[in-house]
């Protein structure tokens, strides 16, 4: 059989010769040797790969962004050794360099790989287990619902122990003007957009109590974000109350509404306050499944 080796020289000529192919055993070493390098390779490739997780996680925890020493002190690294890291992670798009300040900040392909990952699915299987324990301990219905346009949808509902629960299924669309868990939602929004928001829609009557005010639906709106809490006192259906409380992905960003309701003949609006700090607790519980920064959700909802 011939077998084809590169001949002395064929790096600068690119001409192979014939001859028969050697192993050469080097005298610092053996094949032993080999494999022990092959596996320092492969342990200096994990420690890089933890290396630039530590440092993306580090990046992500200063939202206006870090230096390099302050990055490289925070990770324990020497300062070269964070720049080469970063410098890749730059050029891949998932860290991003300010110009004037030269601070890090985490790029916008994580952002969208982030979201491409969390769909509605995955939403629902996160939310279901925290859902079951606050119907557990609260022993009403819970719900979870995202925004959908100008309204809201209920993508994950559970329901309490009690012999009288309400009926709601899942994916059903509620109003966000008149619902607990959308007054979370439009508490969210820039003041720029519920003045879009307020000016594009009509503020059906659903019930006496019902809020068609524009002005009075601001201050409301307001008063959630101020106290990170929601209530429905009977103003989409007169026979339910609600309380609901924001949820927050890993930006720190509002992206759902946790809630509870009750019919109105057997819970208080003074009894849903009451149930304020079990709420609280799986809200903040369940931002962070979704990643949220540690502390959002509770100063958020203090």
């Amino acid at each position: 059989m011939r077998t084809r080796t590169v001949a002395k020289g064929a790096g600068r000529t690119g001409r192979l010769s014939r001859a028969a192919p050697k192993i050469v055993y080097s005298a610092q070493g053996s094949l032993s040797d080999i494999d022990s390098d092959v596996e320092d390779r492969q342990r200096g490739g994990v420690q890089s790969i933890g290396r630039a997780f530590s440092i993306l996680e580090e990046v992500a925890r200063n939202r206006d962004g870090i230096g390099l020493a302050d990055l490289s002190k925070r990770v324990g690294l020497h300062n070269s050794t964070t720049f080469h890291l970063v410098k890749t992670m730059v050029s891949l798009g998932y860290v991003r360099q300010t110009k004037d300040s030269k601070r890090y900040r985490i790029g916008r392909p994580l952002f969208a790989l982030a979201a491409s990952s969390l769909d509605e699915i995955e939403m629902v299987s996160l939310a279901t287990p925290v859902l079951e324990d606050l119907s557990h301990d609260t022993g009403e219905s819970g719900h979870f619902a995202v925004r959908m346009g100008d309204a809201i949808i209920v993508i994950a509902r559970t329901a309490g122990p009690g012999a009288f629960q309400l009926a709601d299924r899942v994916g059903v669309v509620r109003p966000a003007h008149c619902t607990a868990l959308g007054k979370v939602i439009l508490a969210a929004l820039l003041p720029a957009q519920l003045d879009r928001f307020l000016e594009r829609t009509e503020l059906k009557v659903f019930t006496p109590k019902t809020i068609t005010d524009r002005q009075t639906l601001r201050r409301e709106i307001d008063e959630v974000r101020h106290t990170g809490i929601a209530f429905d006192d009977g103003e989409f259906d007169p026979e339910v109350r609600c309380i609901a409380m924001p949820v927050y992905d890993f930006t720190g960003q509002v992206m759902g509404a946790l809630g509870i309701s009750a019919p109105v003949w057997r819970v208080s609006i003074q009894a849903l306050q009451g149930r304020g700090r079990t709420l609280k607790a799986a809200a903040t519980r369940l931002s962070a499944e979704f990643g949220a920064p540690k502390g959002v959700a509770e100063s958020a909802a203090g």
